[in-house]
Parts: structure tokens; sequence; C-alpha cells
């Protein structure tokens, strides 16, 4: 079998399609993969390297340069897209994210308050050319770009307690707002295709069963997802979802994503049958990676692979704090568990 590069890697396993080993990945956007030791080593740091392209884009070079995860991923947070629309964001430091403080709307029936959005709003540009930045490396690794969900956008646009209830009540008003949102997303989206993008991660922790139950999945999150998922035409499309999904199981084979990531609190052998034809992506636990030994990280990376993991990945955003060795032992280890003659294939 010929040497892959690391875009020929993850694209062909979520196609299931035969690879020399599958990929360790860390997406970027809420599934954040920056540490301090790497903001040591480049000599830059947060906040600056939010709102300047080039310094982000050298930040996630430089934690695959030091043999960290097999790709790039910006952004490093999850408010590029509310801040485009209106709402008012907190930087943070080197030590915390970006995070949205005000939001502009208090019910979803304000849709004529939200700022108008333009690719030239907030930090869309810096994103946008941070990817053409990492694409004109030529390296072969996939520059994956993050997209915040529909309903986590607009739970950050209203506020969540009060969306929720709106969901119930104003249904009309609320798919009214959740179209605009993927309207948007989808323009944002397709600019990050053009500018380079190799692979598309949607993160949707607010869209999860556990806050809006199957009934509300179904009627509020699955289909803006699939409308923005069908609008990008990008070699890998990757859905991510936080927390519990027993009760959406069954939804999640209607996703029109290659991939789909989850939560260490998810089995992946309990969650596989219910998602045939699609990678299994994750779900190594966050904690350990940010504390545990380099021993407890192998093991951990291990059981992933063994148990069906076909793209290898922490299950959530880093630490800050976390060690890159333990970053580096998890990326060797899934390159080591296959020699060169073995292959790994997407079960169907």
């Amino acid at each position: 079998m010929k040497q892959l590069t690391a875009i020929d890697r993850l694209t062909a396993v979520a196609h299931g399609k035969k690879v020399d080993h599958q990929p360790c990945i860390c997406p970027g956007g809420m599934m954040n993969m920056i540490i301090t030791e790497i903001m040591e080593r480049s000599g830059i740091s947060w906040p600056e390297a939010h709102s300047t392209a080039e310094q982000m884009a050298a930040l996630t070079y430089e934690l695959n340069h030091a043999g960290g995860f097999e790709n790039y991923g910006v952004p490093f947070c999850m408010t590029v897209e509310a801040e485009a629309m209106g709402a008012t964001v907190d930087m943070g430091d080197a030590q915390t994210e970006p995070h949205v403080v005000d939001s502009p709307l208090s019910s979803a029936t304000q849709l004529d308050q939200l700022a108008p959005f333009s690719l030239d709003q907030g930090r869309i540009p810096t994103v946008l050319t941070a990817i053409r930045l990492l694409k004109a490396k030529g390296t072969g690794v996939p520059v994956i770009a993050n997209i915040t969900g529909p309903v986590s956008v607009a739970g950050t646009l209203v506020d969540m307690t009060s969306l929720l209830m709106e969901l119930r009540k104003k249904p009309e008003a609320c798919h009214r707002l959740m179209s605009l949102i993927t309207d948007n997303l989808i323009t944002y989206g397709q600019a990050q295709v053009a500018a380079g993008a190799d692979a598309i991660c949607i993160a949707e922790p607010s869209g999860t069963g556990e806050i809006l139950g199957r009934r509300f999945f179904h009627e509020y999150s699955l289909p803006y997802l699939n409308r923005l998922l069908d609008s990008l035409e990008v070699p890998v499309k990757i859905v991510h979802i936080c927390g519990r999904l027993h009760s959406i199981y069954e939804e999640l084979s209607a996703l029109h994503c290659d991939a789909f990531s989850f939560d260490a609190c998810v089995s992946i052998e309990e969650i596989k049958p219910y998602l045939a034809g699609k990678a299994i992506m994750g779900n190594v636990n966050t904690h350990a990676l940010g504390s545990m030994s380099g021993n407890k990280i192998e093991q951990l990376t291990k059981a992933a692979l063994n148990k069906g993991a076909d793209i290898v990945a922490p299950a959530c955003g880093l630490p800050l704090t976390t060690p890159l060795a333990n970053i580096q032992t998890m990326v060797a280890t899934v390159r080591n568990e296959f020699s060169g003659d073995e292959q790994h294939e997407l079960s169907d």
C-alpha cells in the first residue's frame, strides 16, 4: 500500500476505505487542541492568537510539528459565529477561552435585532486567512475548519434557558431563528471550504439529547444540521455532539456526516450499531489526557482502537494544562498499533 498523507488517510477512513493506520486528530473549535506548552514553545499565546491569523495558524502548526495531532484545526473557540451576529464576547486570557458575556436577544421573536451577517464581521476574516495560510504550507496535513452548530449558536444569541422554553411555546419564531442562523453558518462554512479547508467539524454541545430530548432534537437540531452539512462540498464532514446520547441513538443514522464524534461518557460499542456507514470518531477521555500518566494514555488509546474507533480523537477540548508528551503518546500509540502490512477498514 502506498504511503498516505494525513489528508489521504483522514479522507479514506471517513469514506470507509483501507488505510495504513487510523488517523489521530483533534479538530479545533469546541474540541480545541492548543495547550499552554505549545504557547510557550511557539512564543504565541492567547488571547492575541484568537484575533491574528498568522498567530492562529502558527499555533496549530506548532502542535502538529511537535509530534501532536495529525491535523491543523482553527479556530480555538465557539464564539466566532455568535460574535458576528451581535453577541458580546470576552476574549479571555492565556488560561481561558473566549466566551459570550452578553446575548443580543432576549427572545427568538427579536430576530430583527441581530446584526447583519457578513464574512467581514468580527473574527471571521481571521479564521479564513488562517485556513489559507495553513493550506498554503502544502504539508499534506488536513486543515480542519470548525463551525458551531445551529442550536448552540441559538443558545448564545438567546439565553439558553429562555430558548428552551420558547422551543415549546413559540415554535414558529424558533424555526425562523434557526433558519436564519443556518443560512449564516452556510455562508461561513462555504467560505471556509473556499479558503482551503479539507474537513469541516460541526460541534453541537447544546444540541445533545440530554438538553433537547428526542422530540426537539428531531425538530430543531437534525434538519438544520443536515441543511448545513448538505451545503458543504468538502471531503470530510464531522459532527460532534456532547453528553449522553441514549435518547437520540436512533436519530443519529439520519445525520448527513461522514464521521460522528462523541463524549467519553458514551460507549463506542454501544453507539456503533446506530452509526452504520459513518466513521466512529473518539473518544479518549480529556481529563485523563490532561492529568494521567503516559502509560494510562496508551491504555486508553488502545482501548478506543479495540472497541472500534475509526478515527482516534479526544472526547472533547483539551485542558490547557495537558502535557504535550501525552498527546505525543496518543498519536504514537495509534501509529504503532499497525505495521506497514496491516490495514484498517471501516466496518459495516
